[in-house]
Order: structure tokens, then C-alpha cells, then sequence
């Protein structure tokens, strides 16, 4: 399958995943200059550390998070539940365990690691951490988290047929899903 097939026919799902991520980064943006500017603030002393810009992040992060889940489950991959709830919501906890990580990385490397502490190097950092934590989050949430049954079952075959191209057979390609 090519990348032009593949994005014709995700379409649809990427124009309202990337509604629901622009809103996103609003929440996101918005709560962590809330909470950078009021009680996360550099100036103010909070049980006994006066820098929070990662607390203030991974704060926003879960947030925008929260927001996200409601808007993907009802609206971007709409359809109902594929797995057990309990078992959805573990997965929906593990992507976005690694995307808060991403994203706090970047604001951590750059506020502490680079020294850039500004509010508008955090801004940047954080807008960059969104970039990458997002990419973390479609590739989690269409693979593991709103995958339809089938998925799983074509994941294996897939693996299969590659598997048995290097014996000689024609090549398997499916680089993207649909």
C-alpha cells in the first residue's frame, strides 16, 4: 500500500485528529501558562522548590490528556470500544505515559539541559514536546488503543508474510495501515 493510498483512506480520521489535537494544544498551552504564571510560578516557593516548569508541563500534559480521550473516544475514533474498558484504559494510559514523557523531556532538556528559561523557551520547548508527543500518541491510539479487532490478526499475518520474504518469495509490503 502506498502513502497517498494509505492517507486517502485515513483521511477523514487524521482531519479529526488533528481538530481535536489543535484544541489540544490550546488546553495544553493554556493550563501550563496558568499554572507557570500563578502557582507554579519560579518566584513562588512550593514545598520548598522554586522551579516547576516540569511539574507545570506534566500537569498541562494530563490536562490535555483528559480532554483528548473525551474528544478521540466519542468523536475521532468514534465506533465504540474495542477491547475490555479496563483493558482500553490501561493502553490509553500507557501511550500517553510515553507521550508525557517525550513532551517533559523536551521542555526538560531545554529549560535545564540548554539553560534556555524563559517563558517563551519554555513555550517553544513545550510546542516541540506537543510535535512529538502527538506523533507518540496516533501511532499508540490507531495501533493499540482504538485498533479494530482485526488489527491484531493482520499484524501477525503481516509479520508472517514478511518473515517468509527473505526466503526468496515475493515481498509482502505493507508499510502503512488502513
Amino acid at each position: 500500500m502506498t502513502l497517498l493510498t494509505w492517507l486517502r483512506g485515513k483521511a477523514g480520521e487524521l482531519a479529526r485528529f488533528s481538530v481535536v489535537g489543535v484544541a489540544g494544544i490550546f488546553v495544553n498551552l493554556g493550563t501550563f501558562n496558568l499554572l507557570r504564571l500563578g502557582p507554579l510560578h519560579p518566584d513562588v516557593s512550593l514545598a520548598g522548590n522554586d522551579d516547576r516548569v516540569v511539574t507545570a508541563k506534566i500537569i498541562a500534559t494530563l490536562v490535555s490528556i483528559v480532554f483528548a480521550w473525551a474528544a478521540h473516544r466519542h468523536w475521532t475514533f468514534r465506533g465504540g470500544s474495542r477491547h475490555h474498558p479496563v483493558r482500553e484504559l490501561a493502553l490509553f494510559g500507557l501511550v500517553n505515559g510515553a507521550a508525557i514523557a517525550v513532551e517533559a523531556t523536551a521542555v526538560a532538556i531545554s529549560h535545564h539541559g540548554l539553560g534556555f528559561t524563559s517563558l517563551l523557551a519554555d513555550n517553544v520547548a513545550s510546542l516541540v514536546g506537543i510535535g512529538m508527543g502527538t506523533v507518540t500518541r496516533y501511532a499508540g491510539y490507531s495501533r493499540f488503543v482504538f485498533a479494530a479487532a482485526g488489527d491484531d490478526a493482520r499484524a501477525g499475518d503481516d509479520a508472517q508474510a514478511q518473515a517468509g520474504a527473505g526466503s526468496g518469495g515475493d515481498r509482502a509490503q505493507a508499510p502503512f495501515r488502513s
